[in-house]
């Protein structure tokens, strides 16, 4: 996915956007950056790799480098950023938090507009940089923003730093949040806005779908009005978002602790205790223990000192590697007991096996998973949350398959109440070692968040949603 993170004050702002675009840290895999407008130097920007270092080691000591009452920074899951631009707009920096379905598309068109690009990458085509060049066809900003809205299929929010202010865009269907803070010198601007409490700002208006702003040190201002349909990522509370974040005005852990509690009230297993996977399951085990009454412990402690983030590295092996060796089980808590796992979600299930095999080996007497959100069945088109390599490596498809369903049936399988959706769970809960497996309701899902059904994007579970 990724995250930014944006700052315009009536003071130096370098510190602010360094420690919260940190907090977006969770969001992205690859690449982050930094962008400022230094007086009498104009833009000034840096790009590094995260891969195999965290966001503050590769950037803090280049900070003494940096001054300037406004900046950008972002963490990627793909494309180097910021971009810089010089067009008939005038200089700006430009970052996005996207997925450009029509890529190739987008890059023939310009191609045989004899436009050239020059921010290639891994011999891509930058789409940030294909997102700079749709605002650069019309003649204001704004303008370009609707153009990026109307021609871009997947997702797009983005931050464009200007010598006039930051203007921010949520995407047309408010797939990514976009919120403002605000404190006494200035505002800051976020994908994630638990960047905002240790930075001193406070929540001051969340962006509405395809809603367009142009903020200043002292205020903003709407270039466009949101949008009435809005589609926001389920996931984002279920997994993604950071606990103490918000989106639309809902706090990501206490509907993880609703999401659990959906569980417990429907299941009738007896067991010892309950344990979240760290870190997302955390809070789905916390709602569940509370329901059942029964005790939360710790049966995996997470390493983290040395070991990263377990969607880091670049190979699925070491994805793999990186996962396994960070969660260590407590036999004295596991041996003989009978125990609820609470997850956010199974995407291959190859981590949850290689977990499940640690309990076994540690003398756990009974394993039961539950599951947060729905099956993944259906490819991510818009922001490739649940997607893994293939399609078909998603455990529900796996399991579909070995049951000779058909892609014409994945509906079915997607219905809770059907006997395929009942054989498709018992498979998947085989195939981990597993003594029961229950995922959660969809209805009990959007329930959980609080919002209509039809404001959420639900579609890796049920494939309803659209461009």
């Amino acid at each position: 996915m990724g995250g930014f993170f944006g700052v315009i004050s009536k003071s130096d702002c370098v510190e602010d956007v360094f420690y919260g675009t940190d907090y977006h840290s969770h969001l992205g895999t690859k690449r982050a950056g930094l962008v400022f407008i230094v007086p009498e130097n104009g833009f000034r920007r840096s790009i590094h790799s995260i891969e195999n270092a965290y966001f503050r080691n590769k950037f803090e000591p280049e900070l003494k480098d940096f001054n300037g009452n406004s900046g950008l920074g972002v963490i990627s899951d793909t494309d180097p950023q910021p971009i810089l631009f010089n067009s008939h707009l005038g200089h700006f920096a430009i970052v996005t938090v996207s997925r450009l379905v029509n890529l190739a598309e987008l890059e023939e068109r310009f191609l045989n507009m004899k436009k050239h690009f020059m921010e290639n990458f891994e011999g891509n085509t930058n789409p940030t940089e294909v997102v700079a060049n749709l605002i650069c066809e019309k003649e204001t900003f704004e303008e370009g923003i609707k153009n990026v809205f109307e021609r871009v299929k997947g997702s797009c929010s983005l931050l464009i730093l200007t010598n006039e202010g930051i203007i921010a865009a949520r995407d047309k269907n408010g797939r990514t949040p976009v919120v403002i803070g605000k404190k006494k010198d200035g505002f800051a601007v976020a994908s994630e806005s638990c960047s905002f409490p240790n930075t001193g700002f406070e929540i001051e208006y969340f962006l509405g779908p395809g809603e367009i702003v142009l903020i200043k040190s002292d205020g903003y201002t709407q270039l466009k009005k949101p949008e009435d349909k809005m589609q926001i990522c389920s996931f984002l509370w279920v997994y993604y978002g950071y606990p103490p974040s918000y989106y639309e005005g809902i706090n990501v852990d206490e509907c993880r602790y609703k999401c659990g509690a959906a569980l417990a009230e429907k299941d009738d297993v007896e067991a010892d205790f309950v344990c979240g996977i760290p870190d997302s399951g955390v809070g789905h085990a916390h709602g569940y223990g509370n329901e059942k009454k029964i005790p939360y412990k710790r049966a995996y402690s997470k390493y983290t000192p040395t070991w990263p983030r377990s969607f880091m590295p670049q190979y699925q092996g070491q994805r793999d590697l990186v996962a396994k060796m960070k969660l260590i089980p407590n036999k004295a808590v596991i041996e003989g007991k009978r125990m609820v796992f609470l997850d956010d979600s199974i995407v291959r299930g190859t981590q949850l096996r290689d977990s499940t095999n640690d309990l076994r080996e540690s003398g756990a007497k009974e394993i039961h998973m539950r599951i947060a959100c729905p099956p993944l069945l259906f490819a991510c088109n818009y922001l490739n949350f649940s997607e893994s390599r293939s399609i078909m490596e998603l455990a529900g498809r796996k399991a579909i398959k070995q049951l000779g369903g058909e892609e014409k049936e994945l509906k079915e399988f997607a219905d809770p109440d059907s006997e395929k959706h009942k054989a498709m769970v018992k498979q998947i809960k085989e195939n981990l070692n597993l003594d029961s497996l229950r995922y959660q309701r969809l209805d009990d899902l959007v329930k959980a968040i609080g919002l209509p059904k039809e404001k959420l994007c639900t579609h890796c579970w049920d494939g309803s949603s659209y461009f």
